[in-house]
């Protein structure tokens, strides 16, 4: 039999499947990841959150580059991969989706279960008070006025709600994420190169506590040796063939 099948065989008779995204499966949708040699951090350092907070500089960096990606999220659209994903948490085959993208492009494709442990690119907060705007009207203020805006509420510090290097992921969404991760009978791990913790450890505690996990990814990652299947293909593709192969269990 093949993986494919196995694979098929095993999402048909679970009960608790998850299924945690990286970058790899929305690269696919035209988003750079933004470590590889087309992402902002090619040319660019990131800015940590220290930074942002402490230094007016650093701040004008941190929209510079966000405007830069911004395009890349407003024009992108949900691919085979994430339109399969959702359709098999509506017919309740997965139990969530926990996703280290800021993209939202789960969601536009049906999703309802996401858990964003970086948040999202789609919406700007205020330290201040809380207030949430919508990004890309504040991006385009920012290229039009070329300096960084404040709330228009309170004038506070405004920033992507998303986790910057050096900021904690929200610890309401990453103990939600554990607590699914460890209760998992099936968990897929698709396009995350599985090095960014704690995101990382989290198909470990799935395997640790019993689940089968299959790994989908273009290239080799640390936990390869942990996995019950393992294939380096087109996510997409991949995911239309274990969709396929359900169609006729």
């Amino acid at each position: 039999m093949s993986k494919i099948k196995e694979i098929a065989n095993c999402l048909n008779r679970s009960k608790k499947a998850i299924a945690f995204t990286g970058a790899g499966i929305s690269t696919e949708s035209g988003i750079p990841d933004f470590r590889s040699p087309g992402g902002i951090w090619a040319n660019s350092q990131p800015v940590y959150f220290q930074d942002f907070m402490a230094s007016a500089d650093s701040r004008y960096e941190y929209w510079r580059q966000k405007s830069i990606s911004q395009n890349d999220f407003n024009n992108s659209q949900p691919n085979a991969g994430h339109q399969i994903l959702g359709k098999w948490q509506n017919s309740g085959r997965l139990q969530a989706i926990i996703t280290q993208n800021i993209d939202g492009l789960h969601q536009d494709a049906g999703s309802n279960k996401v858990l964003e442990l970086h948040g999202t690119a789609r919406e700007i907060m205020c330290f201040g008070c809380n207030a949430r705007f919508g990004a890309t009207e504040m991006v385009e203020k920012f290229l039009v006025d070329d300096q960084v805006p404040t709330c228009p509420a309170c004038d506070g510090l405004l920033k992507h709600a998303t986790v910057s290097f050096g900021q904690q992921l929200p610890e309401d969404i990453l103990e939600e994420a554990i607590q699914l991760s460890s209760t998992a009978d099936l968990y897929f791990a698709i396009g995350s190169s599985l090095v960014v913790e704690p995101a990382a450890s989290l198909p470990r505690l799935a395997k640790q506590n019993g689940a089968n996990l299959v790994i989908i990814n273009r290239d080799e990652t640390p936990q390869d040796v942990l996995a019950d299947w393992v294939i380096h293909s087109s996510i997409g593709e991949t995911l239309s063939a274990i969709d396929e192969c359900l169609a006729v269990l």
